[in-house]
């Protein structure tokens, strides 16, 4: 029988020089491939950077978040006219100008328009429906009126005593307060509509 020559570190050195020399070939297929779809021998002309830049001299990046119907900036009176004393004042504009914080201008038009949520009084979350209705009935002996309504929390089913709902704030506060001054546990809840 034949003795083998060579060993397992042998071996091992031959294998990375050809998984390097594998890789060495990959390399070099692929960045002397060239690319797809891109169009490396089409240079601009001046007519066309002029065209784009005309384009782009009153291009307002936040158009789209303007919406539908967008409110124009109010238009700057040049200085010239700005100090002739003998001009009518300009026309005051009905719409609100449109400032450079658009979601500042969406906060003003949100807070003139109806509360977007209703509001209920929380008296209590219970495990079991037993408890839930147990406080129902003291609210309900207060004057009270509260519903119960079960809901799913991190897996474990809640039976929720709920005042309301109410449409303004205020109403549901001084609910809370009522109840606050009668001795219970209350929170505020905010739900959108």
């Amino acid at each position: 029988m034949k003795q083998q020559r060579g060993g397992t570190i042998l071996g091992f050195i031959i294998g990375v020089v050809v998984g390097l020399g594998a890789a060495l070939a990959v390399a070099v297929y692929v960045t002397k491939v060239p690319v797809p779809f891109l169009n490396k021998g089409a240079n601009r002309g001046a007519e066309q950077d002029a065209a784009e830049a005309k384009k782009n001299k009153d291009w307002d990046p936040n158009a789209p978040l303007y919406g539908k119907n967008p409110a124009k900036p109010a238009a700057t009176v040049p200085a010239a006219a700005a100090s002739a004393p003998t001009q009518p004042a300009a026309k005051a504009e009905t719409k609100p100008a449109v400032t450079a914080d658009p979601l500042g201008d969406l906060a003003k038009a949100k807070s003139t328009a109806a509360d977007p949520f209703s509001y209920f009084v929380q008296a209590g979350a219970f495990r079991t429906a037993e408890d839930a209705e147990g406080q129902r009935a003291k609210l309900s002996l207060a004057g009270v009126e509260a519903k119960v309504s079960e809901r799913e929390q991190s897996g474990r089913v809640v039976f929720r005593v709920r005042v309301g709902p109410f449409d303004k704030r205020d109403e549901a506060e001084r609910t809370k307060d009522k109840l606050d001054r009668a001795g219970y546990e209350t929170a505020l809840v905010r739900v959108q509509r």
